[in-house]
């Protein structure tokens, strides 16, 4: 099992989290999906799963949601 944290940009209200979790949550393997919604900022988004997932397939995934992008670290 596998607890990743990503920045989030673009998350405004309930709606996008619904909207994350959503589309994160029919990832194989993703077990849990946590926003910590901070509006106008960088929210943080917590991903457990059975394998790490890449940055590409959260970006991808954040994409497929809304208009919202992963922070580059």
């Amino acid at each position: 099992m596998s607890t990743q944290t990503f920045p989030v940009t673009g998350l405004t209200c309930q709606h996008c989290v619904g909207a994350v979790t959503s589309e994160l949550s029919v990832l194989a393997g993703v077990t849990d999906v946590k926003i910590d919604l901070v509006v106008e900022g960088t929210s943080t988004l917590t991903v457990t799963a059975d394998q790490e997932l890449s940055d590409d397939e959260v970006a991808l995934a954040l994409d497929e949601a809304g208009d919202y992008k992963l922070v580059s670290s």
